[in-house]
């Protein structure tokens, strides 16, 4: 059962449990007949890796990533990005990526699907066709209809 990694209480996660870093770092190749190093990044040093639906391997700039956690705690989790660190999301999460360095930032994004697609929360939802009635999203994100149609409006 060495190779088993129970899922932590989601109450408890923190940012670190979704992340580690040194993947810039060049490991030693010396101490081995091929003169080849694996930097291995498992469970064991990802603890959220269990839950992953998307990794981010990071390679330039400066980026902000973060996700927030089910009903009803709603959590933010978040953390800053930068050369050689690994952040993963959990599976069915809403999440996001900012660049907030001054140049372009470069990841290498692998997910677990093998024909994954993008959806941008706010598309789906003020500019889905046809239209979700101004009362279902009015009631949900507790505007009045004539906001609700000004938003749809703009998608």
């Amino acid at each position: 059962m060495d190779s088993v990694k129970f899922c932590k209480d989601p109450k408890v996660v923190t940012e670190n449990d979704f992340f580690t870093s040194g993947l810039n770092i060049p490991g030693d190749t010396s101490s081995n007949k091929v003169g080849s190093n694996v930097t291995i990044v498992n469970v064991a040093r990802i603890p959220g890796l269990n839950t992953c639906t998307r990794h981010f391997s990071f390679i330039k700039g400066t980026l902000r990533v973060g996700f927030v956690t089910s009903n009803p705690q709603n959590r933010h989790i978040a953390k800053v990005l930068n050369e050689g660190d690994v952040f993963v999301f959990p599976k069915g999460l809403i999440h996001y990526q900012q660049n907030i360095g001054h140049d372009n930032a470069v990841v290498i994004a692998a997910l677990s699907s093998q024909n994954p697609g993008v959806i941008t929360i706010a598309n789906v939802v003020f500019g889905a066709n046809p239209n979700i009635t101004a009362d279902i999203l009015a009631k949900a994100f507790q505007l009045n209809k004539n906001t609700v149609q000004k938003l749809q409006a703009r998608f």
